[in-house]
């Protein structure tokens, strides 16, 4: 069994969900985040006025997969959540051992 954890950017959350439902991944666990960093800063429309924001706000997705399916986990999330910047999409794979 295998963890993966992918951060993404939350405008593509619903489409990354679908696509997981639709090859049977149906638990997933989600988080939002609020990042600190390399990351540029956001533009941001307030009442008229512009002003810039130095966190930038990410989903993270957890799913327990079984090792011959997290290849095409993988696959799926990046095909769907990358861009041309990194920080857009950062997937993890860790060992799971069990739970309680």
């Amino acid at each position: 069994m295998k963890l993966v954890e992918a951060i993404i950017k939350p405008v593509k959350l619903e489409e990354v969900k679908s696509a997981l439902q639709q090859i049977g991944i149906n638990e997933i666990m989600e988080s939002a985040l609020i990042c600190h960093g390399r990351q540029k800063k956001q533009m941001m429309l307030y009442r008229g006025a512009n002003y810039s924001v130095d966190d930038v706000k990410k989903t993270k997705l957890e799913i327990i997969a079984a090792d011959d399916s997290v290849t095409k986990i993988v696959e799926l999330i990046g095909n769907i959540a990358k861009t041309e910047r990194k920080e857009d999409c950062r997937i993890f794979i860790l060992p799971f051992n069990e739970a309680n």
